[in-house]
């Protein structure tokens, strides 16, 4: 694999990375919109201009999307921001964890807040240590809501197999909705 070079095709910023694979493949990148474009090592520059330009309205959603997502305002925050969510989020995720552990036939551990990049919560079975993500503020109490749920059922089962799903089914139905949300 080469390094990304970045290219600039109909006035859009595109970081190509040259790969030994079989297809071309695009991405636009939270939290800023970033074009990634990986190809196959020998495919002709052409070749990839034409592919970015025919997909260009598609590119510009993407951005648009993720312009208007609250990841923006997130990676953007200020210590203060960060703790007026912390004190939101642990305001109710208490009553939730009450309130599901019962239907779910689960007992959580220690919660802990934290502010975190790349996922919204986490579980150790083992402990019941639960860990929500503080960001969770920006988005709807339903999101919420929907990964105190995700957490809990990891009590019941560790990975994310059909297992874990066939419960999140029989707990909350509308689960995929609501993760949808915080994409």
């Amino acid at each position: 694999m080469m390094p990304p070079e970045l290219v600039f095709i109909d006035g859009l910023e595109v970081w190509l990375t040259r790969k030994a694979i079989k297809n071309m493949h695009l991405r636009v990148k939270p939290p800023d919109g970033r074009i990634e474009v990986s190809a196959p090592l020998h495919l002709p520059l052409a070749t990839i201009r034409k592919f970015v330009g025919e997909k260009r309205d598609w590119i510009e959603r993407q951005q648009q999307e993720i312009a208007q997502s609250p990841r923006v305002e997130a990676a953007a925050a200020t210590p203060t921001e960060v703790a007026q969510w912390k004190a939101v989020v642990a305001a109710c995720v208490p009553a939730l964890i009450e309130a599901w552990e019962p239907v779910m036939g689960v007992k959580a551990g220690k919660i802990a807040y934290r502010n975190m990049t790349s996922r919204w919560g986490s579980c150790q079975p083992s402990t019941g240590r639960i860990c929500i993500n503080v960001r969770l503020a920006l988005y709807p109490p339903e999101c919420l809501e929907y990964v105190v749920v995700h957490e809990l059922c990891h009590l019941l089962e560790r990975g994310h197999g059909p297992r874990f799903h066939a419960l999140m089914d029989t707990f909350m139905p509308d689960w995929k909705e609501r993760r949808a949300k915080l994409r």
